[in-house]
């Protein structure tokens, strides 16, 4: 299997940022990590091996990002509009850096974002507030109501949060994006981000934004059951 590693220092974040990229062609995978995850954890956790395979016959290509949430969602020292503030420097990264990495590696347009965990739930987050950059969101048990890291309420905080800007979004072109956009949302019966999977998924249905929503059985929390699970999914089937 066709294996890259790249470093950078980025202007984005001022600061050294890592990524791996799985297979050669095929449609391209913008996969986020999980709370305390890394780069190369969808390598070392089994996921890539479950869609090994698929990777070698071209048909879709990993791009594992890093992440920085212990600056952002994580740093409870700084308040929500620092945290914010900083959010917004990782899109940056993302859509000046990362993605240009993408589109130079990879012609295909269509681009797919994923995660699991809190993976998930950034995965969520970039394609909500960027559906004109993504086409597919594949989502494995994420929580999706960021305002539970503020209690109290900012203009930043509700810009970022899908449960508060979805349901007054008024731009019909984002609005069209979205509803364009194949949405996968998957949680279990025992998760404590069940219900919010549920909400968002009303509030998409009263948007009408057509999406999925999956909720498998207890006890499917996990990397061994994310491997499933990407491997049902990751083709917008299902």
């Amino acid at each position: 299997m066709d294996r890259a590693y790249h470093r950078w220092d980025s202007p984005a974040l001022n600061r050294p940022m890592e990524l791996l990229i799985f297979g050669y062609g095929g449609l391209p995978y913008l996969v986020f990590p999980t709370s305390n995850g890394r780069f190369y954890e969808f390598e070392d956790n089994g996921m890539v091996a479950a869609l090994r395979d698929r990777i070698e016959r071209g048909e879709l290509q990993l791009f594992c990002v890093d992440g920085i949430y212990a600056e952002t969602w994580f740093n409870t020292r700084s308040d929500i509009d620092m945290r914010m503030w900083r959010e917004e420097h990782y899109e940056r990264y993302l859509i000046n850096e990362a993605l240009p990495l993408v589109r130079h590696t990879n012609s295909e347009p269509f681009l797919i974002a994923t995660g699991c965990e809190f993976g998930a739930t950034e995965a969520v987050h970039f394609a909500f507030r960027h559906p004109d950059l993504v086409n597919r969101v594949i989502g494995l048990h994420g929580n999706y109501d960021l305002g539970r890291y503020a209690n109290y309420h900012t203009e930043s905080r509700y810009l970022h949060n899908p449960m508060e800007f979805l349901p007054n979004l008024r731009d019909e072109q984002r609005l069209s994006h979205l509803r364009e956009m194949d949405i996968v949302l998957v949680t279990s019966e025992d998760d404590p981000g069940k219900d919010n999977n549920q909400r968002l998924s009303q509030i998409l249905w009263d948007r009408q934004i057509w999406h999925a929503l999956r909720i498998w059985s207890d006890g499917c929390y996990g990397w061994e059951h994310w491997q499933r699970m990407i491997g049902l999914y990751i083709d917008g089937s299902d």
